[in-house]
């Protein structure tokens, strides 16, 4: 199984942030200009790309505590697995640091998913820095 790791300094309070993350029904303005639109019916969010790709993910958990969001993509790519976690980790009071975890199968899919995850990391940092999410 491959795995991703991917993680950036975030420049706002950890708690801050994760109120911003932990609506995993407004990813699409979290990571606006990767994603499009979004909804959750559930625990199910179906989000859309910018290329116009349409994804189903189960959100596994949300953990306030951790500030940890856990979710599965269950249709919508053509791997056969993929499951992510990210997570706030507090760094100071005025930063913090986010880190995205993707493992999936098959493993050639690695060249094609680091771009997207790297794409969604700058968009977020973006996004919440500018209070925009």
């Amino acid at each position: 199984m491959a795995s991703l790791l991917h993680e950036t300094i975030i420049n706002v309070g950890a708690d801050r942030a994760w109120s911003a993350l932990r609506q995993v029904s407004l990813a699409h303005r979290l990571f606006a200009d990767v994603l499009i639109d979004g909804r959750l019916d559930g625990d199910i969010r179906t989000v859309t790309f910018a290329n116009g790709m349409v994804v189903r993910e189960r959100v596994i958990d949300i953990n306030d505590e951790r500030r940890r969001l856990a979710y599965s993509v269950i249709s919508g790519t053509p791997m056969t697995h993929h499951n992510a976690s990210m997570q706030l980790i507090p760094e100071g009071e005025a930063r913090c640091r986010f880190v995205w975890i993707a493992d999936f199968l098959p493993d050639e899919f690695a060249e094609q998913m680091l771009p997207l995850v790297q794409q969604g990391t700058d968009a977020l940092k973006r996004n919440i820095e500018r209070g925009a999410a």
